[in-house]
């Protein structure tokens, strides 16, 4: 499987954005997906993810309200919007594939990663 993010760029405190993941192989209908960040001189974080089907998502506290999570498997592309966004926001984004799960926590039960996308919003 092989992701590709891209939407991220500079914003303002209280702006949007809407990240977007694509993913080619394996069959984009059979797996979970998430969205990790990293922001600078910190370790990566959890964000959200959600089930093969879309049925079940899943935020970290300090994104929920805030994010959305959603995948289009039609177009075998996972989105991130992003609205209310705060400096604290700041960071690479990534989107990472959970094939055994429903989208977990954990980074190291994604097997499969794309290139990051970072999002900087200003204050």
């Amino acid at each position: 499987v092989q992701l590709q993010a891209f939407g991220g760029g500079l914003v303002q405190a209280g702006g949007s954005l809407r990240l977007s993941c694509v993913a080619s192989g394996r069959a984009f209908n059979s797996y979970a997906l998430g969205w990790f960040r990293q922001p600078p001189g910190k370790e990566r974080e959890f964000v959200a993810s959600i089930s093969w089907s879309g049925g079940r998502t899943f935020y970290a506290d300090s994104v929920k309200g805030r994010f959305t999570i959603s995948r289009d498997n039609a177009k075998n592309t996972v989105y991130l919007q992003m609205n209310s966004l705060k400096p604290e926001d700041t960071a690479v984004y990534s989107c990472a594939v959970d094939a055994q799960g429903i989208g977990s926590y954990y980074a190291i039960e994604y097997e499969y990663w794309g290139q990051g996308t970072l999002v900087t919003v200003s204050s």
